[in-house]
């Protein structure tokens, strides 16, 4: 975790009686607040739900054409859906609210993607999260935004995970959906950030969900293979709270929702996992498509105790050979139903993992399986949805409907081809709603019916007992010299429960320069310009961290030459991991970013406030040819790169996966070790955002003329000044300098 926890004995707290940050949840009976339900595993619990439906026919309410790849969310009347809006360099992701009885649109908010890999086809692959308590509704993007809407429509905050901890994002767009725990939103990325927290690592964040600051931060496992959308789930075994989910690194991990602590994980694979996973008791299903650790085979599904703790290596049971990579499995009773990536349906003995039967649905599958009403409601890559009545030796198809052929080819590869499905259902009042890559979907009862009561019912809990754990928040800062911040200091039991304030908290400062008053109001010198370091919270024998970075006012300059050998200027984000860090070339000192071959290889360091616009940014850039190749090198700016590719020629994008945004100039001289100088100016104007930037050799004047300029008619209108290299060869920078346009 990027706090320590010091766990020396117990604390007694004598506090009055509090109520826990994170009850209590209720969820009226109706409601499907997240992608995998009110209970986060993929089931219903209403009945009466319909056997058979027709496009245009029996059954059939709507369909609007708003598709995507992600799963509807309902909450009252209410159809929440997130997905691509526009094309070319119009597209954005954006989130919808529908009238569940209609499909009008209500309202829509559009966000823009910046700096990603993720390709315009994948975009929306998220789906988004509503809060019964607030109304509010909460999404992840392609690009690591984490958004935060009133139940109108309005932005109430924005937090840029990937620029604020560097985000890893690939072509293969997988993004993780938001959880809702109390006061939190949880999302997870394979994410760096700067000093403990520099290694890239498959990362979860937890949020007030009311403000946006940082509250945890956790690192359960290593470093992940990839990107992955396990969906995440809270349940309680034992009477212990836990957060499971899929991780990049092939694990899965269970922590306490409210703290972030490790409770337990078992890693199964060379890939990451993908699949949610499903609680019955203390037996918790796991699964995942890919390489596993022990055989050949790919595939596995499989059942662990989760009431240990520490690394689980062993299983109650487990069935290799079926690659499970993509959709989350069910519990009926006795019986686990999964679907393997072929789309053959598969029915497994809860207790012993014996297979009691195959149904063959179509060729490929991503989407989850729903189960209510003793029904499968399910989606298929080939195009179809099924009702399926699941049974101890057999199941039976009641209904097997055919989608439209796609003319909007949103999915990247179903042009002229029934539209694919590649998330779950919702369930809600008598409907079935679900989202193809051609449109979002409403099927069942003609008139909503009208449930009592609650799915949901978790009373608040208390924390009582000794204190074993003391959280800081918000537990990641950013600021500016002078400028003061109060953080708390709560304390939590064994259970991961609240408590209350941390009583007799002493703070510390570890790397900063500044001082922190007895409430915790932290302000740092304001003579050091730029620092970075913890601020920690001791109460008794127990400690917790949080972490601060102090950003520099502009205008500044850096020449790396007041730093050692192989370090890096503080907080700076990414810079010290991918093999880089200050070094001396022709007797000077600079920034190198060393060879990489890896999937990490494209590097992006942001080296200030994300809240930034209207400013310049220039640096001293330098490529060594190694083995006949080169790397690209390039400037950030306001969500903007400037990039001078190997190849000779200069781009100017946003979004280097979105080729319709790119302005492209061929036939730049950048000759092999020798120092170029890069240049890279936006200015917001009223109704669009200018881009400029040029490049020249650094012993040579300026030239007065931009090289390459954008204008950019959905503008980003803020964000950090940063670094960017790809390749595998050396890439250097040196006299970075950032100021106010001019």
């Amino acid at each position: 975790m990027l706090r320590r926890l010091l766990l020396l004995g117990p604390l007694v707290l004598l506090l009055s009686v509090l109520a826990s940050a994170q009850g209590p949840r209720t969820v009226p009976l109706g409601d499907w607040p997240e992608a995998r339900g009110p209970h986060g595993d993929g089931r219903s619990d209403e009945t009466g739900l319909i056997d058979a439906w027709a496009l245009n026919g029996q059954n059939f309410l709507w369909r609007v054409p708003y598709g995507g790849r992600s799963a509807p969310v309902v909450m009252g009347n209410r159809v929440y859906v997130q997905n691509p809006s526009g094309l070319g360099e119009a597209l954005q992701e954006r989130v919808m609210a529908l009238d569940a009885d209609t499909g009008k649109v209500v309202w829509e908010y559009k966000f823009n993607v910046f700096q990603s890999d993720v390709p315009p086809h994948r975009v929306g692959w998220a789906s988004p999260a509503a809060d019964p308590e607030t109304g509010n509704i909460y999404a992840m993007g392609v690009g690591a935004t984490v958004i935060a809407l009133d139940q109108n429509g309005k932005l109430l905050w924005d937090r840029s995970i990937g620029e604020e901890f560097a985000a890893f994002t690939t072509h293969g767009g997988r993004t993780t959906s938001p959880i809702i725990d109390g006061d939190l939103v949880i999302v997870s990325a394979a994410i760096s950030s700067w000093g403990t927290g520099a290694s890239r690592q498959h990362r979860f964040v937890a949020l007030n969900k009311r403000t946006g600051e940082i509250v945890w931060i956790a690192s359960p496992g290593g470093r992940p293979y990839d990107t992955n959308y396990a969906a995440p789930l809270i349940t309680s075994i034992n009477g212990l709270r836990l957060l499971i989910s899929g991780s990049g690194d092939g694990g899965v991990y269970a922590m306490k929702p409210q703290t972030g602590e490790k409770v337990w994980g078992t890693v199964m694979a060379k890939r990451a996992v993908n699949t949610g996973v499903v609680v019955s008791g203390n037996t918790v299903i796991i699964s995942h498509g890919d390489e596993n650790l022990d055989v050949s085979e790919l595939g596995m599904i499989a059942a662990i105790d989760g009431s240990q703790t520490g690394d689980i290596k062993t299983f109650k049971w487990k069935q290799q050979g079926d690659q499970f990579g993509f959709s989350s499995p069910v519990i009926d009773g006795t019986r686990v139903y999964q679907v393997e990536n072929g789309s053959r349906l598969k029915a497994y003995d809860l207790e012993t993992g014996k297979n009691l039967w195959t149904q063959t649905l179509g060729t490929v599958q991503k989407a989850p399986l729903v189960f209510a009403d003793g029904k499968l409601y399910v989606g298929t890559e080939s195009g179809k949805f099924f009702i399926v009545r699941p049974g101890p030796e057999k199941a039976q198809v009641l209904s097997e409907v055919e989608l439209p052929l796609s003319k909007d080819d949103n999915a990247g590869q179903s042009a002229g081809l029934p539209e694919p499905v590649f998330a779950g259902a919702a369930i809600s009042r008598g409907r079935i709603f679900f989202v193809s890559t051609g449109g979002v979907y409403a099927i069942g009862a003609k008139t909503a019916t009208k449930p009592t009561g609650l799915t949901v019912d978790a009373p608040a809990v208390k924390g009582e007992g000794d204190a074993t754990y003391i959280r800081v928040s918000p537990t990641e800062l950013v600021l500016k010299p002078g400028q003061a911040i109060k953080l708390h200091a709560d304390a939590f039991d064994k259970l991961g429960r609240l408590i209350g304030p941390a009583p007799g908290v002493t703070w510390t400062l570890n790397g900063l320069k500044g001082a922190v008053a007895a409430d915790g109001t932290f302000t740092p010198d304001p003579g050091t310009l730029e620092q970075a370091g913890t601020i920690k919270a001791t109460a008794g024998s127990i400690s917790g961290e949080g972490r601060a970075r102090v950003v520099r006012p502009l205008p500044w300059t850096e020449t790396f030459d007041s730093f050692a050998e192989n370090t890096s200027p503080p907080g700076w984000i990414i810079v010290g991991t991918a093999k880089t860090a200050v070094g001396t070339v022709d007797g000077e000192k600079a920034l190198y970013k060393a060879p990489d071959n890896t999937i990490f290889k494209r590097y992006r360091a942001f080296v200030g406030d994300v809240n930034l616009s209207n400013y310049t940014i220039e640096a001293d850039v330098r490529g060594i040819e190694q083995r006949r190749q080169r790397g690209d090198v390039g400037l950030v700016n306001q969500r903007y790169v400037l990039v001078l590719f190997n190849a000779g020629h200069l781009e100017i994008h946003p979004w280097q996966a979105a080729p319709e945004m790119t302005a492209r100039v061929d036939k730049v001289q950048w000759d092999v070790n020798t120092w170029y100088r890069m240049k890279l100016r936006v200015e917001n104007r009223a109704k669009d955002t200018l881009i400029q930037g040029k490049v020249w050799r650094r012993d040579q004047p300026e030239p007065a003329a931009w090289t390459i300029e954008k204008i950019d008619t959905i503008p980003h209108r803020k964000g950090s000044p940063g670094l960017y290299g790809d390749g595998i060869s050396d890439v250097m920078f040196d006299n970075v300098r950032v100021y106010k346009n001019q």
